[in-house]
């Protein structure tokens, strides 16, 4: 479903005697997914899935042992992990409401009795930021469609990656961040390829 997309470029009709400003060409973006999971089978059953409904994974981090919240162990067991992987295909920035549904419903595949056994939280990344997609309101989140907010929760300054104040806990950390360096350069680099084709 991801796929190398065109860049689009939004024209507006010039009047006589006024002018009308053209919008800017939207780069493609990098989905990548930061997996919550006890059982390593399952994860690597709704990765597979993953991989098949968007696009092969480029770039996976390492486990982070996941302690901020008790809040997903009595659904899902302990202890739980964190583990991240980035897609290979670039897409809209506009996917992201799309790619939520689709990975609830993969979560919704594999749970059992009711209860999910991975967490699939998708965002992307571009030059300057991270975005996750959210099914909840909340103040700085910007509603997208179909009950799917985008939240943003780093900003890339001086070198590194740096967390909003109501970003997830975990994103807080440093942990995370040369996962999201290492996604960030391949992106660049495919970016470029994107840009300036052969």
């Amino acid at each position: 479903m991801i796929k190398n997309l065109a860049l689009r470029y939004l024209t507006g009709s010039n009047k006589k005697g006024s002018e009308t400003m053209q919008p800017q060409a939207v780069l493609p973006v990098k989905y990548f997914v930061g997996a919550l999971y006890s059982a390593e089978a399952i994860l690597d059953k709704a990765l597979k899935s993953l991989e098949k409904q968007l696009s092969p994974v480029d770039c996976q981090s390492k486990s982070f042992p996941f302690r901020v919240t008790n809040y997903y162990d009595e659904e899902m067991g302990a202890p739980l992990f964190r583990k991240f992987f980035s897609f290979t295909g670039l897409a809209s920035p506009g996917f992201l409401a799309q790619a939520k549904i689709l990975t609830n419903g993969t979560e919704e595949q594999f749970a059992i009795d009711g209860r999910r056994k991975v967490n699939l939280d998708i965002g992307y990344l571009d030059y300057d930021k991270v975005v996750l997609a959210s099914v909840k309101y909340g103040i700085h989140k910007i509603f997208l469609d179909a009950g799917i907010y985008a939240d943003l929760a780093l900003h890339y300054e001086k070198g590194k990656f740096q967390p909003y104040p109501w970003a997830f806990l975990d994103f807080r950390t440093a942990e995370y961040y040369p996962f999201f360096l290492k996604i960030r350069a391949l992106y660049k680099s495919q970016v470029r390829q994107f840009v300036s084709p052969g």
